[in-house]
């Protein structure tokens, strides 16, 4: 037998297989370019139908609702989404084509500009959408972090779209990003250790942003002494306006937070002003604290209980010369004060009839829900609520969407209610002659603001109160809650509190003259009007006609 030996190497070497590159493009086959077009038709035809659909027949729809978030959106959507939609049954239509280099670089591209559509889509739904709707809805809120935060997240949610939109679109053309992604993460490291003192104030700002301490426009007292207008808590300072000095600062969050605060304007901008007179020792007290009380109560600008003021006002404010200047003005001062003074004498009375009558619905509500309540008794509170808002100036609205009947509370065009007697008030107000350009406006935004927000809780409470069987063990503990915010954040009615204080505080002996120091206090309506120089003005003014009518008499020294 032959033998054949065969000498195998320890380590054969194995040739490796050359790759197979690409074709740079492949030539179509008839059957290809017949499906290409027919997708292409298919696609054109889907295109128009989903077109149609979405930005005709969905805006007939919109048009019949009542609010304009839905046509916003379309009218946003519509370049976006036809540019999508042609971009999907592009790609679509080549992915039935034999793959080659240049066909994969053209999906590619199509994948890229599809994600460069969506994301522009989102950035503008979010802008122009959702911001405009979140902008709606903080404006009828008493918050003041969501006015802050939703400017924020407006500028930064496009931003952070566009950002992951770009990582996208570099993924679409086979850019591996995993190294793109760690350096990302360890830029954001770096930035955040390096920037804690940024962030410890951002976080500061929103903490004070949520407590709320202070809205904008509230005069605070700062640490100093000295006093400041809120003008603006931003994500990491906030600006104040120095009164005094008449200047911008601006405090980092932190710093702000961790100091004592007092609020000027809380519960309401009323400010409490002190004037040391030293007068005769011999001097009978009440013909003093007569004089005295007289001639703060004949201010138009100080508290105090309205019929009082308006019957003192004329002996204060005579006119023997027309002709001079200072006459002209204290003519005007005094006509302005009398108008303002009566249209606030009307709201008053109108809150004060409302508040009674809130009462009188809360003793209704605990009797009838004694044993759980009835369809009729539901009725029956309904009932006696809207007799209520009807005070206040509003009416009971329905009407039917498909099945569904909606009712609210609408401003009805009615003269003798609560909102008409307001505007009357604040347009009144708005002739002061001290006034300066911009109070009439702000005055009018201050109100209009707090009216939204009384229609607001109206309305809410009409939604309990149509509902009963959801709470109805609250439906007391709702309208004591309005109650609560007509009183101490719409406006309190009650005058006691206002009225001017005065004490005799100790006597001194100076150049042989005896005199008995007389501590008197007032309240000044609103310090933040005329640029926050209002109480100054007021203050000056009292304490001068104070020792004109006291020198009269001979007990001023």
């Amino acid at each position: 037998m032959d033998i054949l030996l065969v000498a195998n190497s320890p380590n054969p070497k194995v040739s490796p297989t050359p790759a197979v590159a690409e074709p740079l493009f492949v030539t179509p086959t008839s059957a290809q370019i017949s499906t290409f077009f027919s997708t292409l038709v298919v696609a054109a035809i889907v295109v128009a139908i989903l077109y149609v659909v979405l930005f005709y027949g969905l805006r007939l729809l919109m048009r019949q609702l009542e609010k304009e978030i839905g046509l916003v959106a379309l009218n946003v959507s519509q370049l976006p989404v036809l540019t999508i939609l042609i971009l999907a049954g592009l790609k679509t239509a080549f992915g039935t084509l034999e793959p080659g280099l240049i066909i994969r670089w053209v999906e590619r591209g199509l994948t890229a500009l599809i994600v460069v559509a969506v994301s522009y889509w989102i950035a503008q739904l979010f802008s122009q959408v959702v911001a405009y709707s979140l902008k709606k809805y903080a404006q009828q809120t008493e918050a003041m972090w969501d006015d802050v935060l939703i400017p924020i997240l407006e500028s930064t949610i496009p931003l952070v779209v566009y950002l992951l939109g770009g990582f996208f679109f570099l993924q679409a053309f086979g850019v591996d990003l995993t190294g793109l992604w760690v350096a990302f993460g360890g830029v954001t490291f770096v930035l955040g250790f390096a920037m804690k003192d940024i962030l410890a104030n951002f976080f500061s700002g929103l903490v004070l942003l949520i407590d709320t301490p202070f809205q904008f426009g509230d005069v605070i007292c700062l640490p100093d002494g000295s006093l400041a207008v809120i003008k603006k808590v931003g994500i990491r300072l906030t600006n104040l306006f120095l009164i005094d000095t008449y200047c911008d600062v601006f405090l980092p969050n932190g710093m702000l937070e961790s100091q004592n605060i007092t609020n000027l304007s809380r519960p309401a901008p009323h400010y409490y002003y002190s004037i040391d007179l030293p007068l005769r020792a011999d001097t009978e007290p009440s013909k003093a604290m007569k004089i005295i009380t007289e001639v703060i109560m004949a201010h138009p600008d100080t508290l105090g209980n309205i019929d009082e003021k308006l019957k003192v006002m004329d002996i204060y404010y005579k006119n023997t010369d027309e002709t001079t200047e200072f006459s002209k003005y204290k003519r005007s001062k005094k006509e302005a004060g009398r108008q303002r003074l009566l249209a606030e004498r009307e709201v008053n009375k109108k809150l004060e009839q409302i508040h009674q009558a809130l009462e009188d619905l809360v003793e209704k509500i605990q009797m009838l829900e004694k044993g759980g309540l009835e369809a009729e008794e539901s009725r029956k509170i309904q009932g006696y609520y809207l007799d209520i808002v009807k005070l206040i100036g509003l009416e009971l609205v329905t009407e039917r969407q498909g099945k569904r009947r909606l009712a609210r509370l609408e401003e009805a065009p009615e003269e003798n209610t609560l909102l008409v007697d307001v505007r009357t008030w604040y347009t009144a107000w708005s002739t002061d002659p001290d006034f300066s350009e911009e109070d009439p406006y702000n005055l009018q935004q201050e109100w209009e603001r707090k009216i939204e927000l009384l229609k607001l809780r109206a309305n809410r409470l009409f939604q309990k109160i149509s509902q009963p069987k959801v709470d109805e063990r609250k439906l007391d503990d709702y309208v004591i809650e309005l109650i609560k915010w007509l009183d101490e954040r719409f406006k309190n009615t009650q005058t006691a509190w206002q009225a001017p204080k005065i004490w005799t505080t100790q006597a001194h002996l100076a150049a042989a003259l005896v005199t008995m120091n007389y501590a008197i206090k007032f309240f000044v309506d609103n310090i933040k009007l005329e640029q926050c120089q209002r109480g100054y003005r007021i203050k000056s003014e009292v304490q001068a006609e104070m020792i004109q009518q006291l020198k009269q008499v001979y007990i001023y020294r």
